[in-house]
């Protein structure tokens, strides 16, 4: 998409939702004089904290700092970058994006875009949802849901469903709403995502889930993308499976989901924690006991992905095992998370064999979350009990050093510390060395010497398979080695887009000078033929005060809603909130004239950052007795000026 093409898709965007109306469906705001508050959701907020400007349609937390359009909303709200934030929104409005042409599935039906096979298995959650409420079919699924104490509101919220056992139930009822013109769904739609099924000889097609309570899995948007299902006990179905899963299609991809987000994402902001249960049934349980931050994953371990979307939401992720064996079975796995992923990763491992859906219907809420509280211990911990069970450190030299061997080893596979590595990691990574040396009662050196050992052995054979695999940062010919990217290339940016969250101090006079003109933009051309954009301070104050400039030139007056689609960044969107709502300025009776001081002012910086490098000219050899005369007479109308002695300078 073009640079232009781009911004008439922002513009268009933004005039089509009402930022009252879009923070309104994340949180309840209530009006005060010309703005809306709300409590915001990124903080423990007591009192609203957060405002919503109608007039401006901007959002601003003065707590947490976070402020921005509705663009900056939805990148903080759903942890998303721009584009997937333009996108959201564009489908919010009805808007279509160019190029027009969506992107086409791979799957059997090939020609169909994925907002139909979206709209799609909206359609099917309903048609089962309202299936297990009230069709007399879904009676034993209902009885199901009552033995394991799920209530109709439980179901309701968690859109849970039941699939009958007639084998072409679902298409049928397409069928009937497709004569009746109230979906346009074929066969091939319902297969695309995984809702319908051949047998593998051969013929027609069947309900995949048929016979089973479905659990809907959503996606972090809020859309479901498929299901799990869970065979009723007194099923006439035959099938090896308890429960399944929807198959990976277009739009469901089980190692980047998890089941109950949908639900739990708010609670997660507040609480800054995620419970990671293995159950649907075990989530849906949390929630009910009042741990409304808990999702499950979908039959697969804990993986990168899930790691990936849960510290959008949450610092501290606590994996909940059903038991021992689990748990030593998973020890591995969780610590290769805790290493190569910046997360608070702990475990809490379930007495007595039981599950969570169990403990807390025995035992009750207060002593789960005494659990939680006292017998959830981070990965490394946990890996260490697991590596160690049955084994005597003091005697049992060989089962330690293997055991040691195992625990440096997963360390060694995170990426190695480098010039450019954080501080952050660093820490990380000496202290985990030193718990280890501590733990077997050896040497630091020692542990860090293997560590030094095994990842070089790993560069070893890494390099060997990449002479097969030109590298995409391979050095030019008979040029140095590269190691990651190239020097010049910028710094990453955050996880949503934007820049790092540090706040720049910002220099008092150019704070002015852009509140005067963010909020006085017919100024602009002004400031423009006085103050050079290349004297301000790189960084937010200099790309905006460019923008400004860039904006006045092309004839544009620079207004607050046209600079905030000059940037997509959430920290500049942000700083130009600020900008904006500042009182400094507003009101003032005479902008011009503060303008005209504020001009005055760069004027003497700028003599006094120059009349150094002057007086050094001066004083170097080579200039001649004219160049030096002329020289000296530019300097010396500039500190006249300075001090505003008007008059000929040849005096």
């Amino acid at each position: 998409m073009s640079p232009d093409s781009l911004f008439d898709a922002k513009e268009q965007v933004r005039q089509a939702i009402d930022i009252v109306d879009l923070v309104g469906g994340y949180i309840q705001l209530s009006r005060q004089g010309r703005i809306y508050v709300g409590l915001c959701p990124w903080h423990d907020d007591t009192k609203p904290s957060l405002q919503v400007n109608p007039e401006r349609q901007s959002f601003k937390c003065w707590v947490c700092d976070i402020g921005g359009d509705i663009f900056s909303f939805i990148m903080q709200m759903e942890g998303v970058a721009f584009p997937e934030a333009l996108k959201m929104l564009a489908e919010r409005a009805g808007i279509q994006l160019k190029p027009t042409q969506q992107r086409k599935t791979d799957g059997p039906a090939g020609s169909v875009d994925k907002q139909t096979l979206y709209r799609a298995m909206a359609w099917a959650e309903s048609q089962y949802h309202e299936c297990l409420l009230h069709a007399p079919e879904a009676e034993p699924a209902r009885r199901y849901l009552q033995q394991r104490n799920i209530p109709t509101e439980i179901a309701r919220q968690f859109h849970l469903g039941f699939s009958p056992e007639q084998r072409g139930w679902l298409l049928g009822r397409a069928e009937q709403a497709k004569q009746a013109g109230r979906t346009e769904f074929i066969l091939k739609t319902l297969e695309t995502i995984g809702l319908l099924a051949r047998p593998e000889g051969g013929g027609s097609v069947y309900d995949r889930f048929r016979g089973r309570v479905l659990f809907s899995i959503r996606d972090v948007q809020g859309r479901p993308v498929g299901f799990g299902g869970r065979l009723l006990p007194d099923s006439g179905v035959t099938s090896p499976a308890k429960y399944i899963n929807s198959p990976e299609t277009p739009l469901f991809s089980k190692s980047n989901l998890l089941y109950g987000l949908d639900v739990a994402r708010q609670s997660m902001r507040k609480s800054r924690t995620a419970l990671v249960m293995e159950g649907y049934t075990d989530c849906i349980a949390a929630h009910q006991y009042g741990f409304g931050d808990a999702v499950a994953v979908l039959g697969t371990a804990l993986g990168e992905g899930h790691i990936r979307i849960l510290k959008r939401f949450a610092d501290r992720i606590v994996l909940v095992l059903d038991g021992d064996e689990a748990g030593q079975r998973r020890a591995n796995e969780v610590l290769e998370l805790f290493v190569a992923q910046q997360v608070d990763l702990r475990i809490l491992t379930l007495p007595e064999e039981t599950d969570p859906c169990d403990f807390l219907q025995e035992h009750g809420a207060e002593a789960f979350a005494d659990l939680l509280a006292t017998k959830a211990v981070d990965a490394l911990e946990h890996a260490f009990s697991a590596a160690t069970r049955g084994v005597d450190l003091e005697r049992d030299v060989h089962r330690s050093s293997q055991a040691l061997e195992r625990l440096v080893g997963i360390v060694a596979k995170a990426p190695r510390l480098r010039a450019d590595t954080t501080r952050e990691d660093r820490f990380r990574e000496e202290k985990i060395l030193q718990r280890l040396a501590a733990s077997f009662r050896v040497p630091e050196k020692d542990v860090r010497d293997r560590l030094t050992v095994l990842r070089r052995a790993s560069r070893r054979r890494a390099a060997t398979v990449s002479a097969y695999a030109p590298s995409a940062y391979a050095p030019p010919a008979n040029g140095p080695p590269v190691d990651g990217p190239p020097s010049d290339m910028p710094p990453m940016a955050e996880p949503d887009g934007s820049e790092p969250p540090e706040r720049e101090t910002i220099d008092p006079w150019q704070r002015e000078l852009l509140e005067l003109l963010v909020q006085h933009p017919e100024l602009a051309s002004a400031a423009r033929e006085q103050i050079n954009p290349q004297d301000l301070t790189t960084g937010r104050c200099g790309r905006i005060y460019g923008a400004i400039c860039s904006l006045s030139e092309s004839d544009v007056t620079p207004a607050f809603d046209r600079l905030m689609l000059q940037f997509d960044d959430a920290a500049t969107k942000n700083l130009l909130v600020e900008l904006d709502e500042s009182d400094r300025v507003k009101g003032i009776a005479d902008p011009e004239a503060l303008l005209q001081e504020l001009i005055k002012s760069y004027q003497k910086r700028r003599v006094d950052k120059q009349h150094p490098a002057n007086v050094a000219t001066l004083r170097e050899e080579g200039l001649d007795e004219s160049q030096k005369e002329k020289l000296f007479h530019k300097m010396l109308g500039e500190l006249r000026a300075r001090h505003g002695i008007s008059g000929p300078t040849d005096g």
